[in-house]
């Protein structure tokens, strides 16, 4: 019909389309046609000459994966397709069935990398593009579903690529089937093949590195298939190339690489030069191949020799021959006169070099290079040979040598490939020569085209079963499909009396030629419809072969099959010295026969040596016995073909030659299998694909029943009319050639006609869009139009309305400022009348003010005066009388006084007081004799311990080094000499106070209170005053901390990426030893030094607080309490003695401010009364008293803690019992009580004693004071004699109290009211003082208001924006002064806290180690109430978050809290409770001091957790769970190290808790690295779960339903390689997806783990689904269209929706999903214009220019509607994205990981509030 486009047969290009511009009629002889460049055309038709040309397919088919998918099955659809995926795509490969077609390039493609084998692996054959890893999948796939060996035969002509693909597919077998082991099996599978390709590859005409032997390589996998060996088998090694190349090409490549290598020292020996001055490797005239480096490539032959374990010597013995083969070749054979014989030069060099390099005598090998040996029956003689003979000798002699080198190499290679492990399948790769057909071809092309004979047969056997098994198994009636066969072909060559045959029997016959055996042929085979002879030859024959007619020359057929060598020149070489060249030509299964190289001489007939010994096997023979074992191997196996095409012959990339290409399609067979496609049913459609693409064409009546099977059989039987154009199968419907093509027509009709009704309503709608716009704006313009008007009106009468106000305004104004002038006048007047008038009632007012003032001092004065006078009248008189009264007062007494019986009362009061003062006395000298024992107790102990120090002073220089701290230990020793001499001193000096002492009492008067109490209290405390003398010295200094410096994320990656490789070696090292236990992990760690050790008190009994202990009386009630040891050992007792003094000494400072300043008030009053003067004074002696006595409380306190401290280390530096410690002990407390109680016996009367002697003096300053007065005139006289008569009674009163004691009675109350006036008036002076305190406080208030005001005044004048301006500043600087306060009061209280710390560290730390030493005996001697005291103090301390275990409970701890725990059991307490628990029990060994408990707890810590993790390997929870807890144990290793950066978010408990004597820096780094293995474990566990879900879900999954469209699949879609037996391969959906997302996300935060750690996570495995998406994207033509774009913007979306409810959108995530976003903007773009190019480049910047092209060329329109993508617009974005530089490389890497980051992240728990269930079991553990 009329524009049916057709293909009709053209000679250029074989096929050109063409389109018909007139309907044809059934018998028209022409057919008129219109080609693609307008031409006209009428093309012949007839019945039997020309039938009707083949139908084109739809636009829409062209460019398909599978040529089966084409709904016209023919050579030319073929051909297109092929043509358009290669020139226009670029894509390389394509599906033809079971075939995969596979064009060279003559390019490198960076389509074979790493990545694109990890895309392809998992994958099924018809899911993604067409590639040599699909095909090398499915056979790995087979192999392990169906436990059957496979193998893939790749052929093709010399050039196509073969020798490539065979080793890509090995590569991939190496890449997924890797060997469990260290053994590198597929790492020398994959070295095999520069050894071969470098000895049995070389240049030709056609292909640089063309293949000159087959070989099949079987790779052999275990159980769980992997690698375990490999064995290669040859075939039919080109010998001759070693001796003759044609023009243009090269021999092997070893040659020339030994060649361009000769330089090399260790090549010296082998005298090479040049490839150009050898023969064998010059002859082709160009020894170069472009592009080629012969030294690098020999570099990689040597490295692969050596990972294949030849040594070094076998290598140098492998090249030594090779270059012995050169010399061989330039051996110049001269001829002789007589023709018959010839020689050598005797001095030929390159000979002299062949027997040195073989190692073989020189002039037998110049012998018998010229002659040979003939043997009769009777006798054996020598005979000459000509020139031509030796030099074939000498070639074929060099071919035998490099044949045998060739196997030897061979069989090397498969030793060093072999296992002991026993196989359990294989597959193996065929790389063979294909079809060969050249001007002349002889033996070689014979041989070849014979294999491919027997392939090909193999291959239609193979595919006519598979197409009729696949019409069974969908149980479709089919019919024998008839197909050609190629059995006569191959009987033609292998039957009896084959060509084979007859060839081997002409070889035997002593004289047999190759015309002899021509002839035979001719006679034998002329009947046979596969031979055929030469019109114009009779040494040549033909054979139509399948693929095309061969000519075959027979001119060296029976030399070749031959292939012998002259017998002795072997035997010189088997007698060679080096081992290797003997082991070559050693006899293995037959004897070499003579060689008669194109001179009719007999063979050799067996030697006399051996005369049983058979013929040689002939090369025929050999090659058709190893082709049969390769076909019974290959028919063994499920087979999988690929076909290697050579597009053009120039080697010119991406050029396609149509007529070479068609050649090689019939060749290969891939054209037989169309058509055996074609005869039956070729295009086929599940049911679902079909309902999905053809439901348009439904009736929506016809989609009321549920079963889409039964849809689509009523809609193909109303569609197509014939039944014999489809059939139904059980899963597929079956389509005969053409009917897809019809289905895809009315479809396009269908929506066509949907289209024209769409435009029509839509162009209606747009109309009527239109007109509505236009009355729309025509309303819009009239209304403006009129506001406009309505608007100028408004404005004229709003401006008139304005003038007038404006007027109005103006004269109110003016009238204003007249009447304001006006009243200012009037009150400047009136305002200076009134202030005239006011200043003169002022004056006049101030007048009688001040008379009515003096009036008033006047009239007091006179008052005051008659007051004085009338008082001093009144005393006047008092005086008098009591004068009067005194008298005679003083008269009775002095007549008692004379009485006897007074006289006896004072006697005896006398001899009372002189016994209480000897019994003093006696009292005082057992005192002084008590402290005489005590100093030379303290004495005896001073020398001990300068002893002991000096001991320690010389075991201190025998251990240690340090010059500084033996100058220490000497200073200090002469320190302790300084104070044993000032104790000594002092010893004397109490002495002597003592007599001087007794002597005074021996002399006191009556009225004396002894003072010596005073005196020996002084005398007690000076001597208690000696300084504390501490026993040790430290000598360790203080290790500052340093922070490590954070590390570039390049550099963590390299440092993780070896952890990851590190955790793979140690994985594969426990699988190959499982019977072993782990090595333990000892790693070292550092002891702090010990003034490092705690803040606290370290030691395990309760501390006293200093609340408790208020002065020194509690203190030894605290010592009672606790008992001796433990005081001893309590070091916070002195702390808090020390802070005691320290607070007296403040109350002392305080109390000397208080004197000084009295003292200054009392300089400024001294012109006030007397009786004042004398109360202050009385004050101020009651205050320098107390002073005193604070002073000597305060020097008290001091002598106890010193001699508290003396004691401990005497105790601390003494190996003593515990008997001499509770003596010593004894005496300090009986030392302290004694003290307290004479203090406490003796304070009050010190007291008084001092008070009484300050009070006598002030009173007899006031009698002195009154003597003088003489403050009025009146009664002068009077006030005279009362004083003369008080002097005179005053010897009386004193002879009244001659002992003192009425005086001290009446001074004693006196002094008693004075106490209680001066506490009044100390009060008062209180209340002064806070007065003045309130009043200065007042003053700092009202300067601070008075600023403030100013502040605010001036602030008011300030603009708003400059207020607040102002005010911020302001609060910015008293926040500042205030913040610079607080940080000076906080430095100032650390550095006391630090210094006091320090001090308390080194006292504990001599503690604890003398106590460590001390234990056991201390233990086995403490007394039983001791010990239950200690128990009872430990239940009533506070739980300071440690947990103690014994040491043989720490495996029940490791097992508990590690192996047995499950997540779900520590569900409902606190995250990350194992890590805390664990981490409590190491501050516990830590505060105990114990580094080998730390050690074992950590170590078996971090063992069990990798024991755990590899037991759970894919177990995403436990992982999670033990990442969280890694990571935390880290933190908390951090948080509590106590360094300084790791401190500052802590609270003030946390900082107590810290580790006190151990730095465990190392071992966070191996928690380190093991939360990054963790870390890596649980990405790829993740990875594992969500990659078979990442396709589906965005790329195949409908999120946007009824968007998607199908189309026409063909073979490979939903191979074999899925399992048939289920309903298919699992769908996921994006929702599936997301969910799993977020199971990982509740899991790790339900686990704790830290919230930057999640976001890496996600971050991670967002770009595994970007990868994975983008690089199936990139490998799957059939989702490269705008409706799989859509989608996968939809799908984005939801994933980006996700991040942001889980609040990670912030982590980066995101930003990993940019290509993939790109790529679905791109799938939606236009791509016509040059505009849209631009577009394209500014949109796609997260892909690359490989990428975007890759996507430009895989996309595909779902219908005609749509349109390609043009080559222009493709090369116009290469062009602009030239300048981008972008790598290389085509798919995204999904191995990646990100270096992944733990930051620091402090716990605000506190360790003692942590609450441990009971539900663990671990009850063993005490709180601490």
């Amino acid at each position: 019909r009329h524009y049916t486009r057709v293909w009709i047969p053209d000679t250029e290009d074989v096929w050109k389309a063409a389109e018909i511009v007139k309907d044809y009629k059934e018998g028209d002889p022409v057919l008129r046609l219109k080609l693609e460049d307008e031409t006209p055309l009428e093309y012949p038709v007839g019945p039997k000459s020309n039938p009707l040309p083949f139908l084109r397919n739809p636009d829409i088919l062209v460019g398909e994966n599978d040529l089966t998918a084409l709904s016209y099955l023919h050579e030319p659809a073929v051909l297109h397709n092929l043509r358009v995926r290669f020139l226009e795509s670029n894509a390389i490969y394509t599906y033809c069935g079971i075939v995969l077609v596979a064009i060279n390039p003559y390019e490198q493609l960076q389509i074979y990398g790493e990545e694109v084998i990890n895309a392809y692996s998992g994958q099924n054959m018809g899911d993604m593009d067409p590639h040599i890893f699909a095909v090398a999948e499915e056979a790995y796939k087979q192999m392990a579903r169906d436990e059957k060996n496979q193998s893939i035969i790749v052929s093709g002509e010399s050039g196509a690529g073969k020798t490539v693909s065979a080793k890509y597919a090995m590569r991939f077998f190496a890449t997924v089937g890797g060997s469990a082991s260290d053994t590198n099996v597929e790492d020398k599978v994959l070295a095999s093949s520069p050894i071969m390709e470098a000895i049995g590859n070389a240049k030709t005409t056609r292909n640089d590195n063309s293949s000159r032997f087959g070989k099949y390589i079987q790779i052999g996998f275990n159980r769980h298939y992997h690698i375990i060996g490999a064995n290669m088998r040859t075939y039919l090694l080109e010998k001759s190339r070693v001796v003759f190349q044609a023009e243009d090409e090269r021999n092997y490549h070893i040659f020339y690489q030994l060649c361009a290598s000769a330089s090399l020292p260790e090549f010296k020996d082998l005298a090479l030069t040049s490839a150009e001055d050898f023969t064998y490797t010059s002859l082709g005239e160009n020894i170069f191949i472009e592009g080629v480096n012969d030294a690098e490539d020999f570099k990689k032959t040597r490295e692969a020799f050596t990972l294949l374990g030849i040594k070094e010597s076998s290598q140098n013995s492998i090249f030594k021959v090779i270059a012995s083969i050169l010399h061989l070749g330039n051996v110049e054979i001269c001829s002789d006169r007589d023709g018959e014989s010839c020689h050598i030069a005797r001095k030929d060099v390159h000979l002299q070099h062949f027997c040195n390099l073989l190692g073989v005598e020189l002039q037998q090998m110049e012998h018998w290079l010229c002659h040979r040996k003939l043997a009769t029956t009777s006798e054996t003689y020598v005979k000459t040979m000509s020139t031509k003979q030796a030099t074939n000798a000498r070639d074929a002699l060099a071919k035998h040598i490099y044949a045998r080198m060739f196997d030897w190499i061979v069989e090397h290679i498969n030793l060093s490939l072999q296992t002991s492990t026993k196989q359990h399948s294989f597959i193996g790769v065929l790389d063979i020569y294909g079809f060969e057909t050249f001007e002349v071809n002889s033996f070689e092309q014979f041989c070849i085209n014979y294999a491919n004979e027997k392939l090909q047969q193999q291959f239609n056997s193979h595919v006519f079963k598979l197409e009729q098994e696949e019409y069974m198994k969908e149980q479709i009636p089919w019919t024998l499909i008839d197909f050609a066969d190629n059995q006569p072909c191959i009987d033609l060559i292998e039957a009896r009396l084959g060509i084979l045959d007859l060839l081997d029997e002409e070889c035997k016959v002593p004289k047999g030629t190759d015309q002899n055996w021509a002839q035979k042929l001719y006679n034998k085979h002329s009947s046979s419809a596969h031979f055929q002879k030469p019109r114009m030859s009779n040494i040549s024959f033909i054979i139509i072969h399948f693929a095309d007619k061969v000519e075959y020359q027979c001119d060296g057929f029976l030399e070749k099959n031959r292939d012998t060598v002259y017998e002795e020149q072997i035997n010189i070489l088997k007698a060679s010295q080096f081992q290797l060249v003997a082991d070559l030509f050693s006899d293995k299964d037959d004897v070499t026969p003579a060689k008669s190289a194109r001179v009719n001489v007999r063979a050799l007939k067996t030697v006399p040596k051996a005369p049983n010994k058979e013929h040689r096997k002939t090369v025929g023979h050999q090659f058709r016995t190893s082709l049969h074992l390769l076909m019974d191997t290959l028919n063994a196996t499920t087979p999988h073909y690929v076909r290697c095409i050579k597009p053009n012959d120039f080697k010119e990339a991406f050029s396609f030659d149509s007529r070479r290409a068609v050649q090689q399609l019939r060749a290969c067979g891939v054209l037989e299998t169309i058509r055996i496609s074609a005869a039956g049913y070729p295009s086929r459609w599940t049911y679902p694909d079909f309902f999905n693409r053809y439901r348009v064409l439904m009736k929506k009546s016809d989609m009321t029943t549920a079963d889409k099977k039964l849809v689509c059989k009523n809609l193909l039987e109303t569609l197509i009319k014939e039944p014999d154009m489809f059939q139904f199968g059980k899963t597929k419907i079956f389509f005969r050639a053409g009917q897809v093509a019809y289905l895809e027509k009315l479809r396009t009709d269908r929506f066509r006609s949907a289209c024209i009704k769409i435009q029509k309503t839509v162009r209606g709608w747009l109309q009527r869009i239109r007109y509505r716009k236009i009355r729309k704006m025509a309303v819009t313009l009239q209304r403006y139009g009129r506001g406009y008007m309505a608007r100028r009106y408004a404005d004229f009468l709003r401006q008139t309305r304005a003038a007038i106000i404006c007027q109005k305004q103006c004269r109110m104004v003016r009238e204003r400022r007249e009447f304001l002038r006006v009243r200012r006048a009037v009150v400047t007047i009136q305002a200076y009348a009134k202030g005239m008038f006011t200043r003169r009632i002022y004056q006049e007012f101030l007048l009688h003010h001040k008379a009515m003032i003096i009036q008033k001092n006047v009239r007091g004065w006179m008052q005051r005066k008659q007051f004085r006078r009338a008082r001093n009248a009144a005393i006047t008189i008092q005086c008098a009388f009591r004068r009067m009264h005194a008298k005679r007062q003083l008269k009775q007494l002095k007549i008692e006084a004379r009485s006897a019986e007074h006289l006896k009362k004072l006697n005896t009061g006398m001899e009372n007081k002189i016994v209480q003062l000897q019994r003093k006395m006696d009292d005082q000298s057992k005192e002084l004799r008590t402290q005489n024992e005590q100093l030379q107790t303290v004495n005896t102990s001073l020398g001990s311990e300068v002893n002991k120090l000096q001991k320690q002073l010389e075991l201190l220089r025998s251990e240690q080094e340090d010059g500084g701290q033996v100058r220490s230990l000497e200073e200090e020793l002469e320190h302790l000499r300084k104070e044993l001499e000032e104790a000594h001193a002092l010893r004397n000096k109490m002495e002597e106070e003592h007599i001087n002492e007794k002597m005074d009492l021996t002399q006191v008067g009556e009225g004396d209170r002894p003072t010596d109490t005073a005196h020996v209290l002084s005398g007690y405390f000076q001597f208690n005053s000696l300084p504390f003398i501490d026993g040790c010295v430290c000598v360790s200094e203080e290790v500052s901390s340093v922070s490590l410096q954070s590390e570039l994320d390049k550099e963590r990656e390299r440092y993780q990426n070896l952890l990851k490789e590190f955790s793979r070696l140690e994985q594969r090292y426990d699988n190959l030893k499982e019977e072993m236990s782990l090595n333990k992990f000892q790693p070292g760690h550092t002891r702090n030094p010990s003034n490092q050790s705690s803040l606290e008190s370290d030691s395990n009994y309760p501390s006293v607080s200093t609340s408790e202990i208020g002065d020194t009386e509690d203190s030894i009630q605290l010592v009672d309490e606790m008992g001796i040891d433990k005081a001893a050992m309590d070091i916070s007792l002195f702390m808090k003695l020390q802070k005691r003094v320290r607070e007296l000494e403040q109350e002392r400072k305080k109390l000397q401010l208080t004197v000084e300043k009295m003292e200054e008030l009392a300089k400024r009053k001294v012109t006030e009364q007397g009786f004042i003067r004398g109360q202050e004074t009385a004050d101020l002696a009651y205050n320098n008293l107390k002073r005193q006595e604070l002073e000597s409380e305060n020097k008290k306190l001091k002598n106890d803690l010193n001699e508290l401290r003396k004691t401990v280390a005497e105790r601390a530096s003494q190996n003593s019992s515990s008997n001499e410690l509770q003596d010593s002990y004894n005496l300090l407390l009986s030392q302290l009580k004694s003290a307290n109680e004479e203090l406490d016996a003796r304070k009050e009367e010190v007291l008084i004693l001092r008070t009484q002697i300050v009070s006598a003096a002030q009173l007899q300053e006031k009698n002195e004071n009154i003597l003088s007065l003489n403050t009025t005139p009146v009664d002068k006289e009077e006030a005279l004699k009362a004083y003369h008569g008080l002097c005179d009674n005053h010897q009386d009163w004193c002879y009244l109290n001659e002992d003192g004691e009425l005086g001290l009675a009446y001074q004693g109350l006196k002094q008693v009211a004075r106490l209680l006036e001066a506490q009044l008036q100390t009060q008062s002076r209180q209340h002064k003082d806070e007065l003045e305190a309130l009043h200065t406080q007042i003053e700092l208030l009202k300067g601070d208001i008075e600023d403030k005001q100013e502040k605010l005044s001036y602030m008011m004048s300030l603009s708003p924006e400059a207020q607040v301006e102002y005010s911020v500043q302001q609060e910015i600087t008293r926040l500042t002064n205030d913040n610079l306060d607080l940080k000076e009061l906080v430095e100032k209280l650390e550095k006391n806290e630090r210094k006091l710390k320090k001090q308390l560290k080194i006292y504990m730390k001599k503690v604890q180690e003398l106590e460590a030493a001390q234990a056991a005996a201390q233990s086995s001697r403490s007394k039983p109430e001791l010990i239950r005291q200690v128990t009872v103090q430990r239940k009533e301390k506070d739980f300071e978050g440690m947990l103690e275990y014994n040491k043989e409970n720490e495996a029940l701890l490791v097992k508990t809290l590690i192996n047995d725990i499950r997540p779900n059991n520590v569900s409902g307490t606190v995250p990350c409770l194992p890590a805390y628990i664990l981490f409590m029990c190491i501050r516990h060994a830590d505060y105990i001091n114990d580094d080998q408990k730390v050690e074992s707890l950590l170590t078996s810590t971090i063992n069990a957790i990798k024991k755990v993790l590899k037991k759970n390997n894919d177990d995403f929870e436990m992982t999670s769970f033990w990442l969280a807890n890694t990571s935390r144990l880290l933190h908390c290793l951090k948080q509590y190290s106590g360094e300084e950066a790791f401190m500052t978010q802590n609270t003030s408990k946390q900082n107590e808790h810290c580790l006190k004597n151990f730095d465990l820096a190392e071992y966070r780094q191996v928690l380190s690295d093991l939360s990054i293995q963790i870390y890596q474990q649980l990405i790829k566990v993740a990875e594992g779960i969500i990659q078979p879900m990442i396709v589906s879900a965005m790329l195949e999954s409908e999120s946007i339903p009824s968007l998607a469209g199908v189309k026409p699949m063909g073979y490979r879609n939903r191979s074999s390689s899925m399992d048939m037996d289920a309903d298919g391969p699992t769908s996921y959906t994006l929702q599936a997806l997301i969910k799993q997302l977020g199971q990982f996300h509740n899991i790790m935060r339900d686990h704790g783990l830290d919230p930057e750690i999640i976001g890496q996570a996600v971050r991670q495995l967002f770009h595994c689904i970007n990868a994975v998406t983008l690089n199936n994207l990139l490998l799957r033509k059939d989702v490269c269209s705008w409706s799989t774009g859509m989608q996968l913007r939809y799908n984005t979306s939801q994933l980006e929706e996700w991040l942001r409810g889980n609040n990670l959108y912030q982590s980066k995530a995101a930003a990993t999903l940019e290509p993939i976003i790109q790529a679905a903007q791109l799938l939606q773009v236009k791509k016509k214009t040059s505009q849209d190019a631009e577009a394209i480049c500014a949109l796609c910047t997260a892909l690359t220019m490989q990428q975007i092209v890759k996507i430009l060329n895989l996309y595909t329109p779902l219908n005609e509607f749509e349109e390609r993508v043009t080559v222009s617009f493709i090369r116009n974005i290469q062009n602009r994205l030239q300048e981008r530089n972008d790598p290389p490389q085509l798919l995204l890497d999904t191995k990646h990981t990100f270096p992944v980051l733990f930051p620091y992240s402090p716990s605000a728990l506190s360790l003692e509030m942590l609450h441990i269930p009971a539900s663990l079991n671990i009850d063993f553990l005490v709180r601490v």
